[in-house]
């Protein structure tokens, strides 16, 4: 019986699943090392430039093999975990503007617009949303 033609999605996946790891376990340790400094440094302001220099990469290799590992950009990363900071710091009860300063942002608008685009609502609507929720 003729083997049935194979899809180049079948034929990726086996590449993916049975050949060589796709990273070198030092590259791999490097951006783990970087997304460590992201997570820990949050707050701070944090270039790309700087996270590929730590890695011993440049900055367009750093940004795909990031992607690669994680699924996510390191600024969309970044994003992502200065957002989720700052629904936790609203949940604690701190005022708006301070949980801008704290997560990172410079500007209130900047810091609001993107807030909104991650959760749909604004700082001060997730604020009120998380107060009715605790009553």
């Amino acid at each position: 019986m003729p083997q049935s033609q194979r899809t180049y999605f079948e034929t990726e996946l086996d590449r993916i699943y049975h050949s060589e790891p796709l990273f070198r376990p030092e590259q791999y340790a490097r951006v783990r090392r970087s997304k460590a400094l992201m997570e820990e440094f949050y707050s701070d302001r944090i270039e790309l430039d700087d996270l590929a220099k730590q890695a011993y990469m440049s900055r367009f290799h750093y940004v795909r093999v990031f992607q690669r590992m994680y699924g996510l950009t390191p600024r969309v990363y970044l994003r992502d975990l200065r957002i989720s900071k700052a629904k936790e710091l609203i949940k604690a009860g701190l005022p708006i503007t301070r949980v801008c300063s704290e997560i990172g942002y410079q500007s209130m608008p900047t810091s609001s617009s993107v807030f909104k685009k991650c959760t749909g609502h604004t700082p001060k609507a997730y604020q009120h949303l998380q107060n009715s929720n605790r009553e």
